[in-house]
């Protein structure tokens, strides 16, 4: 696999990292990574990650871009308005770096889709604005082997972890959703914008150094970040062995109704 005169050029302030060099540089060609949600969250990773040269990137959202998106979701532009997210994500991408091949997918994941949508993908980057879909995603990747990086956000505070195969998962963190109409949505309590970008950002930077195997990930630990007081928390946590998906007996051995589970009906991002 070689680089082009301009692909040199392009990523050459990563090519001359120790740690990355045009080894490291034909991982990130090769790696394929999946966004769940083209928004708040999977904006600055996507943009990221297509800047530093992952190769192929898929973006999954059935929304349509709307004029309060614009305040956080950087991936869109005011004439976007009533695209498709993933269209307008795509073409965002191919303008930054027409090496990335952006396979879209506009579609709502269900229990039924999204074994075969994670398929094709190494690592899933959940940015999700939902109970149901973070659970759905969760088992999914558990049940695939696929690493999960999560992120979710909340008024002026976000949150960011890892989740490997074998190493924990969502569920160790938050067994059961909470009751349903219990933790507004941004919708209804607000979010500020960079604070998106803040963990975003740091999803990205988890995505990069597995990819490139560097560096520590947080798995095994979930960071907190308080933009208010400018405090970032590290909260330790382990697999439990109890963990009715990927504990040591599993009692989730197929994906369930995530809807009826959330007491609410899964929307795009």
């Amino acid at each position: 696999m070689e680089f082009s005169e301009e692909q040199v050029e392009r990523y050459s302030r990563q090519i001359v990292l120790p740690l990355v060099g045009g080894r490291g540089q034909k991982k990130l060609r090769q790696a394929k990574v999946l966004l769940i949600g083209a928004g708040g969250l999977g904006s600055p990773v996507g943009l990221y990650l297509a800047a530093a040269g992952v190769g192929r990137l898929g973006l999954v959202d059935s929304d349509v871009v709307d004029l309060s998106n614009l305040q956080r979701q950087i991936f869109h532009r005011t004439e976007d308005r009533g695209r498709l997210k993933t269209a307008s994500a795509a073409d965002t991408i191919g303008a930054l770096n027409p090496d990335v091949e952006v396979v879209q997918h506009p579609l709502r994941l269900t229990s039924e889709n999204i074994m075969e949508v994670i398929a094709g993908y190494e690592m899933v980057l959940d940015g999700s604005d939902n109970f149901a879909t973070r659970y759905l995603v969760n088992d999914a990747c558990v049940l695939a082997g696929k690493t999960n990086i999560h992120g979710s956000l909340f008024q002026f505070e976000g949150q960011v972890t890892v989740f490997l195969p074998g190493k924990g998962c969502y569920r160790c963190l938050y067994p059961t959703p909470p009751p349903p109409g219990s933790v507004p949505s941004c919708q209804e309590a607000g979010v500020m914008g960079v604070v998106a970008e803040v963990i975003g950002l740091l999803q990205a930077t988890e995505a990069l150094k597995l990819i490139l195997g560097i560096g520590r990930p947080l798995a095994g630990c979930l960071l907190a970040y308080d933009a208010l007081q400018a405090e970032f928390t590290r909260l330790r946590f382990q697999r439990n062995p109890a963990c009715p998906v990927c504990g040591d007996h599993p009692t989730i051995t197929q994906l369930v109704d995530y809807e009826e589970l959330c007491g609410v009906r899964a929307v795009g991002r």
